[in-house]
C-alpha cells in the first residue's frame, strides 16, 4: 500500500467512508503525495499526452482567437491573460508566439497561470518568462480589475466529481470504503443524498442507475462566467465530454497512457470525468454572460482554419525536410480533428461578454437565445 492509500484507509476507519470526489481530490491533489504534485505528467514518458503536446498548431490557433476576441472588445489597454492548468506551458507559448505580430496586444496582457504542480511550474518558468508569468493555486488570487481572456485545456476533467447511484427509489451518494480484506471498494450510503435535486429531471432512471454531477465543477464555472460579465473579456473551455446530461459513469484512472483500476493505486495515476457542457452553458447564462457551442474540437479546429495553416507550415518546410515533416503534420492534425481520434470527443465551449462574436462556433452551436 502506497503511502496516500496508507493514509486514506485510516481516514475511513476513522471517519467512515468518503465521497468520490474526496477520493479524487486527494489522489490527485494531496500536498504530499496527490498525482499533480509530481513531476511532469505529460508526454510519451508520462501519463497522458494533451493537444498543445500534439501539434504546435493548436496553441496558435487559440492564440489568434484571444487576439479575436481582445479586438472586438475594443482593444483594451490591460486584460488579464489567465490559462487553468498550464501544463508544460506549451499552448501559451504557441498562442503568445503569434501576438508578436500585434505588439499592443502584447503590451496589453498580463499572464496568469493557475497550476499546483511545482514541476510543471519550472517548466513553465522556462516557456513564458518573457511575458513575466504570475502563478495563482486557484482563481481566487486572480485579479478583480479588468477584463479575463482564459483558455482551459482539459481542465476540468480533473475537478473532483460526486456520484448518485439511483437505489431503491431514491438516489444515494456513492462512496468510497476501505477494509483490511477488501482494501478499497465502492459502498452506497444508507441515506438519500442532499444533492438529488441537481439530477435533471427529464433522466428515467432505473435501479442502479447512476448520475455524476460536480460541486467544483459549477463553482469554478459560476466564477468564471461572473468574472466575464462583471469585468467583460471572453473564456474558452475545451475538454472532453458530454453536450447534454445524462446517466452513466465516465470517472476513470490512467497510468503510464493506460486505463487502470480507478482504486488500487490512488496518487499514482491519473483520475478524470467527462465535462458535462450543458451545466457550463447554463452557468453562463445565470451570470448574465453569452455561451457558444459546445461544439466538437474538430468543428472548432477546422472553422478556425487548421486546414490552412497546415498547408502554409508544409509549404514553408526546408528543402529535404518536407517529406517527412509534412507527414507528421498531417498526422497530427488528423490526431487533434478527426472524429475517431480527438476531434469528436473533445469538445468546445465559449464564455464571452456580449460584445464578442467567438470565432470557431457555427450559428447553430449557439442554440436558443439566451433570457
Amino acid at each position: 500500500m502506497n503511502p496516500l492509500a496508507a493514509r486514506l484507509a485510516r481516514r475511513i476507519v476513522r471517519g467512515g467512508p468518503i465521497t468520490v470526489a474526496d477520493y479524487m481530490a486527494a489522489a490527485l491533489t494531496d500536498p504530499d503525495h496527490g498525482f499533480y504534485q509530481r513531476a511532469d505528467p505529460l508526454g510519451s514518458g508520462g501519463d497522458f499526452t494533451t493537444a498543445p503536446e500534439i501539434s504546435q498548431l493548436f496553441g496558435e490557433l487559440i492564440g489568434a482567437w484571444l487576439i479575436d476576441c481582445w479586438t472586438q472588445s475594443g482593444r483594451p489597454a490591460k486584460v488579464n491573460l489567465v490559462e487553468l492548468g498550464p501544463g508544460r506551458g506549451t499552448l501559451m507559448a504557441d498562442a503568445l508566439r503569434i501576438g508578436r505580430q500585434m505588439p499592443d496586444w502584447l503590451n496589453a496582457i498580463e499572464l496568469h497561470l493557475v497550476e499546483i504542480n511545482p514541476a510543471l511550474r519550472k517548466l513553465q518558468l522556462e516557456a513564458l518568462s518573457p511575458y513575466g508569468p504570475q502563478w495563482h493555486d486557484s482563481l481566487g488570487t486572480l485579479p478583480q480589475d479588468g477584463p479575463v481572456m482564459l483558455v482551459a485545456n482539459e481542465f476540468f476533467d480533473a475537478l473532483p466529481i460526486r456520484q448518485l447511484v439511483f437505489w431503491d427509489g431514491t438516489w444515494r451518494e456513492r462512496l468510497v470504503d476501505w477494509t483490511a480484506e477488501a482494501g478499497f471498494f465502492f459502498a452506497i450510503s444508507p441515506k438519500p443524498s442532499s444533492l438529488a435535486f441537481l439530477v435533471p429531471a427529464g433522466l428515467f432512471a432505473e435501479q442502479g442507475s447512476l448520475y455524476e454531477l460536480s460541486p467544483t465543477v459549477i463553482a469554478v464555472g459560476t466564477e468564471i462566467a461572473q468574472r466575464i460579465a462583471a469585468q467583460g473579456g471572453a473564456a474558452l473551455l475545451i475538454d472532453y465530454g458530454k453536450t447534454e446530461s445524462g446517466l452513466g459513469e465516465s470517472l476513470q484512472a490512467v497510468k503510464a497512457h493506460r486505463m487502470v483500476a480507478l482504486l488500487d493505486d490512488p496518487g499514482n495515476a491519473d483520475v478524470s470525468a467527462h465535462v458535462d457542457f450543458s451545466v457550463l452553458r447554463r452557468l453562463a447564462d445565470d451570470a448574465g454572460a453569452r455561451p457558444a457551442g459546445p461544439v466538437t474540437q474538430g468543428e472548432f479546429l477546422n472553422a478556425l482554419g487548421i486546414g490552412v495553416r497546415l498547408e502554409r507550415l508544409k509549404r514553408d518546410l526546408p528543402t529535404g525536410e518536407s517529406d517527412d515533416t509534412a507527414a507528421a503534420l498531417d498526422l497530427a492534425v488528423q490526431r487533434l480533428t478527426m472524429p475517431a481520434a480527438m476531434g469528436r470527443l473533445f469538445k468546445a465551449l465559449a464564455i464571452t461578454c456580449p460584445a464578442i462574436v467567438p470565432a470557431g462556433f457555427v450559428p447553430t452551436a449557439f442554440g436558443p437565445p439566451s433570457s
